[in-house]
């Protein structure tokens, strides 16, 4: 049975950095792509950030250079480092995963087959 796990979520002020956490079980984590993203209310749920099995990553504009994505296959664990979180970065953040075969865009979660349950980020003014 498939699992991932995030941790990681809180409340930060404007500017600071959190560190997101995804724990992979059931699955061959190195050959997986693992994307990352965010849904706030009344808004769609989002790709932010993903990287396939060979650690190419992707990211949507909006966090390049704010957000890094990252994997450690040994720990079967996938992080998101965010750095200078803004109010419009809170939402629950999900992590995902899908054999590298049907992972054709990184940030499309239609690609994905399996979910976290999320963990929620929220950054106060």
């Amino acid at each position: 049975q498939v699992q991932l796990v995030e941790s990681g979520g809180g409340s930060v002020e404007t500017g600071g950095s959190l560190r997101l956490s995804c724990v992979g079980s059931g699955l061959s984590f190195s050959s997986e792509c693992v994307g990352w993203f965010r849904q706030s209310p009344k808004k769609e749920r989002e790709g932010i950030a993903g990287i396939n099995s060979h650690g190419w990553t992707k990211y949507i504009e909006s966090v390049k250079g704010r957000f890094t994505i990252s994997r450690d296959n040994a720990k079967n664990t996938t992080y998101l480092q965010m750095n200078d979180l803004k109010p419009e970065d809170s939402a629950m953040y999900y992590c995902a995963a899908t054999p590298y075969s049907r992972c054709t865009n990184l940030l499309e979660k239609n690609d994905y087959d399996s979910w976290g349950q999320g963990t929620q980020v929220t950054v106060t003014s």
